[in-house]
């Protein structure tokens, strides 16, 4: 009953109604061009695709396509090329001055560094889809239509697919602009939960036939679970720096009167990066893949071998590391102690027992780095948590979501969702989604709360 009534509340306030469908429409949008094949893709002789398309470090990538990616479709690449992006862009800010003074400009400089990741985003995608194009025939050249001549698919192809994500890129923008929470992420959960159900029912039809039966299905439930509380743990974990505000006059309708002398906490997180490390990561594992393609028998090099296999000890490792790098990277970008001790400055805030300025600095510097690192490691070990998994005998369709970006992917996008919606309903009055107190998304850093 108070699910109806909260349902209500929400559908009452118009701009969120009209942000939910917009959200809505799109990402039903997003969905129905993952099942419209590439032309020159003859849909009924897919199948040698499909299962190629849904082992090793290629199943990771059509995780995150939504299934587009074994299915050839116009979305096959998915958003994938304008992450890769973004990771070059957001590099170059912190090694090219130019890039720099556009981070420092403001909306402007945004707009400019926008600009700039799109045009990136086109060259990615080009270069993968030519990788693509050499995996299509080489999984099953029967599936192209022999008709087209091969200069002529592969142009097609590659056009296509940069359109496509192109359009998916621009979907993702207007969800974040005009939608409910981050349309990125939501495009890449949307994906990963297009798959949930039928992983769910693969794991316990193998369990239900020869594997355990289902007490053992049970049990990986119940661990699912537990992975999932941690995983929101790992988000919502939050370390509170009192913060002192002295007492100063102010002038007020004619009348002096006195502000602050009051005592209110900066929150930092543990987890500031939320699941960008993981996504950045992701992408720079997925290279192998699309380099392979160019390479005619690369299955005798055990260099591309190990890091084509989200089970080898190569890649995993590489995937802890460049994960616990991506949030110190990501932190460093999202959280600048110098701003925030100059905002306390500015607002005769003080930390108790650390002198304003520099002092105050090298302290929030010192927490942000004790806190991040061992939620990097934590990040780091829920993420290569598949493939501790799979050495359960677990099916490795269903064994992706007990760790990993799918589920803190989930997780984190369910959660930034919901307290955006939750802070409507409190703007307009009404009790939050929950009795127990606010939901805090990945938003919630401390540079956001200054």
């Amino acid at each position: 009953m108070k699910l109806i009534q909260k349902l209500r509340e929400i559908w009452s306030i118009e701009e969120l109604r009209q942000r939910i469908l917009l959200t809505l429409g799109l990402i039903l949008i997003y969905r129905l061009g993952t099942y419209i094949c590439l032309p020159g893709i003859d849909p009924t002789a897919l199948e040698s695709i499909k299962s190629q398309g849904s082992s090793g470090i290629l199943g990771l990538v059509n995780l995150f396509a939504g299934g587009a990616f074994a299915r050839a479709s116009i979305f096959a690449l998915g958003i994938m090329p304008y992450i890769s992006a973004s990771i070059a862009i957001q590099l170059l800010t912190m090694a090219i001055p130019y890039f720099q003074k556009l981070q420092k400009e403001g909306e402007s400089g945004r707009r400019e560094l926008n600009q700039y990741t799109r045009l990136l985003t086109i060259a990615v995608t080009a270069f993968q889809g030519a990788g693509y194009v050499v995996y299509l025939r080489n999984a099953d050249s029967n599936a192209v239509v022999q008709s087209l001549s091969p200069i002529i698919f592969s142009i097609s192809t590659i056009v296509t697919l940069t359109a496509g994500t192109l359009f998916v890129m621009w979907m993702g923008e207007k969800i974040t602009d005009k939608g409910i929470g981050n349309g990125i992420s939501l495009i890449i959960m949307v994906g990963i939960l297009a798959r949930f159900p039928g992983s769910i029912l693969e794991e316990f039809s193998s369990r239900l036939i020869s594997k355990g039966g289902v007490i053992v299905f049970v049990i990986e439930l119940a661990f699912l679970v537990v992975v999932i509380g941690a995983c929101i743990l790992l988000i919502q974990g939050t370390r509170r720096i009192p913060v002192q505000y002295a007492k100063r006059n102010i002038v007020q309708g004619g009348k002096m009167m006195q502000a602050g002398g009051v005592r209110q906490y900066l929150p930092l997180k543990m987890n500031a990066a939320g699941v960008m490390p993981i996504i950045f990561a992701q992408a720079i594992m997925f290279l192998p893949a699309t380099i392979a393609q160019f390479i005619p028998g690369y299955e005798n090099s055990r260099v591309l071998i190990a890091f084509n296999d989200i089970k080898s000890v190569p890649y995993n490792v590489a995937y802890f590391l460049l994960i616990v790098a991506f949030t110190y990277f990501y932190t460093a970008l999202i959280i600048n102690p110098t701003q925030i001790a100059d905002d306390l400055k500015r607002n005769s805030g003080f930390i108790p027992g650390v002198k304003p300025g520099k002092k105050t600095e090298d302290f929030i510097d010192t927490v942000i780095s004790r806190i991040t690192l061992p939620g990097a490691i934590f990040l780091g070990i829920v993420s290569i948590m598949p493939a501790i998994v799979m050495m359960f005998d677990v099916n490795r369709a269903f064994a992706l979501f007990f760790g990993g970006s799918s589920i803190l992917i989930m997780v984190g996008v369910i959660l930034d969702t919901l307290a955006t919606i939750e802070t409507y309903l409190l703007n307009r009055h009404y009790d939050g989604l929950t009795s127990s107190g606010r939901i805090k998304g990945r938003q919630g850093f401390a540079t956001a709360s200054m």
